[in-house]
């Protein structure tokens, strides 16, 4: 004879269910429910219909897709501003772009799961800063003490005091 699902019989069973479908962990929801973990984890794998747990990873993809959307916004409106800066000789505001683009790389690799916290990365081999150093430095062309300027300033701020190739 078939074990009867204590879950499917206990008093709060929607709350269990909302909680699997939150993603709390077996042994949490045991705990605040009065059930044994491995009751609770029959009862997501054999009682719990699979669409229910499904629209949840939905929904945690579309909170990150909107997420990356804002980011990526930001990204726009700082390269936007950055080259309005750099379009009327403002470099000092262009060099704050440049920071608030480096953060922005920053949190979309976060976003990604390609950076953990803690972590070290040399944002200065990211294809993303290396164009946006080419196009500081060709723009300064025509202006070549602030050229000098900005590139005495990006090799100050490389940790590993060598130029990357600026010149």
């Amino acid at each position: 004879m078939p074990r009867t699902c204590t879950v499917c019989h206990h008093s709060q069973r929607e709350a269990i269910d909302q909680a699997l479908i939150a993603g709390g962990s077996y042994r949490s929801i045991a705990q605040q429910f009065a059930a044994s973990p491995d009751a609770v984890y029959r009862h997501q794998q054999t009682h719990l219909p699979p669409h229910l747990c499904q629209a949840r990873a939905v929904q945690d993809v579309t909170q990150a897709d909107a997420l990356m959307a804002k980011v990526q916004t930001l990204e726009a409106d700082a390269k936007r501003i950055q080259a309005a800066a750099e379009a009327t000789g403002d470099f000092r505001t262009a060099l704050q772009g440049i920071r608030e683009l480096v953060r922005i790389i920053e949190l979309q690799a976060k976003l990604l799961g390609e950076l953990q916290e803690g972590q070290t990365v040399n944002l200065l081999v990211l294809p993303q800063w290396q164009e946006l150093r080419t196009a500081l430095l060709l723009a300064l062309v025509p202006y070549p003490e602030a050229r000098a300027a900005v590139t005495t300033a990006l090799l100050q701020g490389s940790s590993h005091g060598h130029h990357n190739g600026i010149r």
